[in-house]
Protein backbone atom coordinates (compact mmCIF):
# COMPACT_ATOMS: atom_id res chain seq x y z
CA UNK A 1 0.00 0.00 0.00
CA UNK A 2 1.52 3.31 -1.06
CA UNK A 3 1.44 5.82 1.80
CA UNK A 4 2.04 9.18 0.12
CA UNK A 5 0.41 12.44 1.07
CA UNK A 6 0.44 15.70 -0.93
CA UNK A 7 3.36 18.04 -0.25
CA UNK A 8 2.81 20.47 2.58
CA UNK A 9 4.62 23.85 2.45
CA UNK A 10 7.29 24.69 1.30
CA UNK A 11 40.05 21.31 -13.35
CA UNK A 12 42.69 19.92 -13.68
CA UNK A 13 44.26 19.28 -17.11
CA UNK A 14 45.09 16.15 -19.05
CA UNK A 15 48.62 14.75 -19.01
CA UNK A 16 50.71 14.61 -22.19
CA UNK A 17 48.55 14.19 -25.31
CA UNK A 18 47.92 10.52 -26.03
CA UNK A 19 48.37 9.07 -29.52
CA UNK A 20 45.36 9.51 -31.80
CA UNK A 21 43.00 8.36 -33.20
CA UNK A 22 40.73 7.15 -30.45
CA UNK A 23 39.56 3.54 -30.61
CA UNK A 24 37.18 2.98 -33.51
CA UNK A 25 33.79 1.43 -32.81
CA UNK A 26 33.95 -2.34 -32.75
CA UNK A 27 31.26 -4.69 -33.94
CA UNK A 28 28.69 -5.75 -31.35
CA UNK A 29 28.03 -9.49 -30.96
CA UNK A 30 25.39 -10.81 -33.38
CA UNK A 31 22.19 -11.75 -31.47
CA UNK A 32 21.37 -15.44 -31.19
CA UNK A 33 17.83 -16.56 -31.95
CA UNK A 34 15.91 -17.93 -28.98
CA UNK A 35 12.57 -17.89 -27.20
CA UNK A 36 10.94 -14.50 -26.72
CA UNK A 37 11.39 -13.06 -23.24
CA UNK A 38 10.47 -9.77 -21.60
CA UNK A 39 13.19 -7.18 -22.18
CA UNK A 40 15.13 -6.21 -19.08
CA UNK A 41 15.74 -2.51 -18.41
CA UNK A 42 18.92 -1.35 -20.16
CA UNK A 43 21.92 -0.67 -17.95
CA UNK A 44 22.34 3.10 -17.70
CA UNK A 45 25.88 4.47 -18.16
CA UNK A 46 26.91 8.12 -17.79
CA UNK A 47 30.02 9.14 -19.79
CA UNK A 48 31.83 12.29 -18.67
CA UNK A 49 34.50 13.74 -20.98
CA UNK A 50 35.13 17.15 -22.53
CA UNK A 51 36.51 15.77 -25.83
CA UNK A 52 33.74 15.33 -28.44
CA UNK A 53 35.66 12.59 -30.33
CA UNK A 54 36.03 10.53 -27.16
CA UNK A 55 32.39 10.99 -26.19
CA UNK A 56 31.25 9.91 -29.65
CA UNK A 57 33.46 6.79 -29.74
CA UNK A 58 32.25 5.66 -26.31
CA UNK A 59 28.64 6.51 -27.10
CA UNK A 60 28.65 4.44 -30.31
CA UNK A 61 30.37 1.44 -28.74
CA UNK A 62 28.17 1.29 -25.63
CA UNK A 63 24.91 1.83 -27.50
CA UNK A 64 25.91 -0.92 -29.92
CA UNK A 65 25.88 -3.22 -26.89
CA UNK A 66 22.43 -2.05 -25.74
CA UNK A 67 23.56 0.23 -22.90
CA UNK A 68 21.38 3.25 -22.13
CA UNK A 69 23.98 6.02 -22.48
CA UNK A 70 23.94 9.66 -21.43
CA UNK A 71 26.87 12.08 -21.70
CA UNK A 72 28.17 15.19 -19.96
CA UNK A 73 31.06 17.48 -21.04
CA UNK A 74 31.73 19.04 -17.60
CA UNK A 75 31.81 18.05 -13.95
CA UNK A 76 28.80 20.14 -12.97
CA UNK A 77 26.77 18.81 -15.89
CA UNK A 78 27.71 15.28 -14.81
CA UNK A 79 26.54 15.83 -11.25
CA UNK A 80 23.27 17.34 -12.47
CA UNK A 81 22.67 14.44 -14.88
CA UNK A 82 23.52 11.83 -12.24
CA UNK A 83 21.02 13.46 -9.90
CA UNK A 84 18.32 13.70 -12.59
CA UNK A 85 18.74 10.13 -13.92
CA UNK A 86 20.81 8.04 -11.48
CA UNK A 87 23.18 5.87 -13.56
CA UNK A 88 24.17 2.25 -12.97
CA UNK A 89 27.79 3.12 -13.78
CA UNK A 90 29.90 6.16 -14.67
CA UNK A 91 32.91 6.49 -16.99
CA UNK A 92 34.73 9.66 -15.96
CA UNK A 93 37.63 11.71 -17.29
CA UNK A 94 39.65 13.62 -14.70
CA UNK A 95 40.70 16.67 -16.74
CA UNK A 96 37.37 18.46 -16.98
CA UNK A 97 37.12 22.19 -17.80
CA UNK A 98 35.22 23.30 -14.69
CA UNK A 99 35.75 20.81 -11.83
CA UNK A 100 38.55 18.28 -11.44
CA UNK A 101 37.31 14.71 -11.86
CA UNK A 102 38.52 13.71 -8.40
CA UNK A 103 36.27 16.35 -6.87
CA UNK A 104 33.37 15.03 -8.95
CA UNK A 105 33.98 11.56 -7.48
CA UNK A 106 34.03 12.96 -3.94
CA UNK A 107 30.73 14.77 -4.47
CA UNK A 108 29.13 11.71 -6.08
CA UNK A 109 30.19 9.50 -3.20
CA UNK A 110 28.24 11.73 -0.84
CA UNK A 111 25.01 10.29 -2.23
CA UNK A 112 25.62 7.72 -4.95
CA UNK A 113 26.97 4.16 -4.90
CA UNK A 114 27.17 3.87 -8.70
CA UNK A 115 30.54 2.37 -9.71
CA UNK A 116 32.96 4.85 -11.30
CA UNK A 117 35.60 3.94 -13.88
CA UNK A 118 38.15 6.71 -14.40
CA UNK A 119 39.28 7.03 -18.04
CA UNK A 120 42.14 9.51 -18.12
CA UNK A 121 45.35 10.53 -19.81
CA UNK A 122 46.94 10.99 -16.39
CA UNK A 123 49.27 8.05 -15.90
CA UNK A 124 51.03 8.92 -12.63
CA UNK A 125 50.57 6.65 -9.64
CA UNK A 126 49.60 9.67 -7.52
CA UNK A 127 46.70 10.45 -9.86
CA UNK A 128 45.51 6.85 -9.72
CA UNK A 129 45.76 6.66 -5.93
CA UNK A 130 43.95 9.98 -5.50
CA UNK A 131 41.05 8.91 -7.71
CA UNK A 132 40.73 5.47 -6.10
CA UNK A 133 40.91 6.93 -2.58
CA UNK A 134 38.18 9.44 -3.52
CA UNK A 135 35.87 6.54 -4.38
CA UNK A 136 36.60 5.40 -7.94
CA UNK A 137 36.20 1.66 -8.55
CA UNK A 138 38.68 1.30 -11.42
CA UNK A 139 41.20 3.35 -13.41
CA UNK A 140 41.98 3.03 -17.14
CA UNK A 141 44.61 5.17 -18.86
CA UNK A 142 44.40 6.62 -22.37
CA UNK A 143 45.10 5.36 -25.02
CA UNK A 144 43.14 2.23 -24.20
CA UNK A 145 41.58 -0.90 -25.64
CA UNK A 146 37.82 -0.57 -26.08
CA UNK A 147 37.34 -4.27 -25.37
CA UNK A 148 39.29 -3.97 -22.11
CA UNK A 149 37.22 -0.96 -21.03
CA UNK A 150 34.00 -2.85 -21.76
CA UNK A 151 35.26 -5.85 -19.79
CA UNK A 152 36.08 -3.60 -16.82
CA UNK A 153 32.61 -2.04 -17.07
CA UNK A 154 30.99 -5.48 -16.92
CA UNK A 155 33.19 -6.35 -13.92
CA UNK A 156 32.25 -3.30 -11.82
CA UNK A 157 28.57 -3.84 -12.64
CA UNK A 158 28.80 -7.45 -11.44
CA UNK A 159 30.45 -6.36 -8.19
CA UNK A 160 27.76 -3.73 -7.63
CA UNK A 161 24.98 -6.32 -8.18
CA UNK A 162 26.55 -8.65 -5.61
CA UNK A 163 26.61 -5.96 -2.89
CA UNK A 164 23.79 -6.33 -0.35
CA UNK A 165 21.01 -3.71 -0.49
CA UNK A 166 18.74 -3.58 2.54
CA UNK A 167 15.10 -3.08 1.57
CA UNK A 168 13.81 -2.73 5.15
CA UNK A 169 15.38 -0.23 7.55
CA UNK A 170 14.45 0.62 11.12
CA UNK A 171 14.59 4.25 12.22
CA UNK A 172 13.65 4.61 15.87
CA UNK A 173 10.20 3.10 16.31
CA UNK A 174 9.53 3.04 12.54
CA UNK A 175 10.24 0.44 9.87
CA UNK A 176 10.90 1.79 6.37
CA UNK A 177 10.19 -0.69 3.59
CA UNK A 178 11.81 0.71 0.45
CA UNK A 179 10.42 -2.06 -1.74
CA UNK A 180 6.80 -1.59 -0.65
CA UNK A 181 7.28 2.20 -0.31
CA UNK A 182 5.76 2.24 3.16
CA UNK A 183 6.72 3.36 6.66
CA UNK A 184 5.11 1.58 9.59
CA UNK A 185 5.09 2.78 13.17
CA UNK A 186 6.02 -0.23 15.27
CA UNK A 187 4.30 0.96 18.42
CA UNK A 188 0.96 1.24 16.62
CA UNK A 189 1.48 -2.13 14.94
CA UNK A 190 2.09 -3.62 18.40
CA UNK A 191 -1.23 -2.25 19.60
CA UNK A 192 0.07 0.57 21.82
CA UNK A 193 -0.62 4.27 21.55
CA UNK A 194 1.49 6.50 19.31
CA UNK A 195 1.19 10.25 18.95
CA UNK A 196 3.75 10.92 16.18
CA UNK A 197 2.89 13.47 13.51
CA UNK A 198 1.58 11.91 10.27
CA UNK A 199 0.58 8.50 11.70
CA UNK A 200 -2.83 7.19 10.76
CA UNK A 201 -4.96 4.65 12.61
CA UNK A 202 -3.42 1.67 10.78
CA UNK A 203 0.12 2.42 11.88
CA UNK A 204 1.23 3.73 8.47
CA UNK A 205 3.33 6.89 8.60
CA UNK A 206 2.31 9.21 5.80
CA UNK A 207 5.23 10.83 3.95
CA UNK A 208 4.96 13.38 1.16
CA UNK A 209 6.72 12.68 -2.17
CA UNK A 210 9.45 15.17 -1.26
CA UNK A 211 10.03 13.51 2.12
CA UNK A 212 10.24 10.11 0.43
CA UNK A 213 12.89 11.31 -2.02
CA UNK A 214 15.01 12.86 0.73
CA UNK A 215 14.72 9.74 2.87
CA UNK A 216 15.69 7.44 -0.02
CA UNK A 217 18.76 9.55 -0.82
CA UNK A 218 19.99 9.20 2.77
CA UNK A 219 19.12 5.51 3.17
CA UNK A 220 21.00 4.45 0.04
CA UNK A 221 24.25 5.88 1.49
CA UNK A 222 24.26 4.62 5.11
CA UNK A 223 26.86 6.26 7.29
CA UNK A 224 27.99 8.65 4.55
CA UNK A 225 27.73 12.42 4.48
CA UNK A 226 25.33 13.57 1.77
CA UNK A 227 26.02 17.17 0.75
CA UNK A 228 23.19 19.70 0.97
CA UNK A 229 23.85 20.95 -2.57
CA UNK A 230 23.52 17.48 -4.03
CA UNK A 231 20.32 16.75 -2.09
CA UNK A 232 18.78 20.00 -3.29
CA UNK A 233 19.85 19.33 -6.85
CA UNK A 234 18.49 15.79 -6.88
CA UNK A 235 15.11 16.67 -5.35
CA UNK A 236 14.44 20.19 -6.66
CA UNK A 237 16.69 20.24 -9.74
CA UNK A 238 19.58 22.43 -10.96
CA UNK A 239 19.54 26.00 -9.71
CA UNK A 240 18.17 25.11 -6.26
CA UNK A 241 21.55 24.52 -4.60
CA UNK A 242 21.31 27.60 -2.34
CA UNK A 243 17.77 26.97 -1.05
CA UNK A 244 18.91 25.28 2.15
CA UNK A 245 15.73 26.38 3.92
CA UNK A 246 13.87 23.75 1.84
CA UNK A 247 16.07 21.03 3.32
CA UNK A 248 15.77 22.29 6.89
CA UNK A 249 11.98 22.37 6.65
CA UNK A 250 11.53 18.88 5.19
CA UNK A 251 14.25 17.25 7.30
CA UNK A 252 12.61 18.64 10.44
CA UNK A 253 9.32 17.08 9.32
CA UNK A 254 10.99 13.73 8.64
CA UNK A 255 12.50 13.71 12.14
CA UNK A 256 9.12 14.49 13.72
CA UNK A 257 7.57 11.56 11.87
CA UNK A 258 10.37 8.99 12.23
CA UNK A 259 12.70 9.76 15.13
CA UNK A 260 11.69 8.78 18.66
CA UNK A 261 13.12 12.04 20.01
CA UNK A 262 13.13 14.53 17.10
CA UNK A 263 15.07 17.19 19.02
CA UNK A 264 17.82 14.63 19.71
CA UNK A 265 17.87 12.55 16.51
CA UNK A 266 19.83 9.30 16.47
CA UNK A 267 19.49 8.40 12.79
CA UNK A 268 18.78 11.45 10.60
CA UNK A 269 21.71 13.67 11.52
CA UNK A 270 22.67 17.19 10.47
CA UNK A 271 26.31 17.96 9.67
CA UNK A 272 26.33 21.78 10.10
CA UNK A 273 27.44 23.63 6.99
CA UNK A 274 27.87 20.40 5.00
CA UNK A 275 24.76 18.24 4.74
CA UNK A 276 23.01 15.26 6.32
CA UNK A 277 23.83 11.71 7.27
CA UNK A 278 21.79 8.57 7.95
CA UNK A 279 23.26 6.63 10.86
CA UNK A 280 21.92 3.05 11.04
Amino acid sequence: MHAVAPDEGAGGQHGSPAPRPWPAPTAAPRPVAGPAVAAAPATRVLIVDDEPAMLRALLINLRARAYDVTTAPTGRAALAEAARRPPDAIILDLGLPDVDGVEVIRELRGWSRAPVIVLSGRTGSGDKIGALDAGANDYVTKPFSMEELLARLRAVLRRDESAPHASRVRIGRCVVDLGAHTVTDGTVADGTVADGTGIDGTGLVRLTPTEWRLLEILLRSPGRLVGSRLMLQEVWGPGSENNTNYLRYHMARLRRKLEEYPSRPRHLLTEPGMGYRYRP
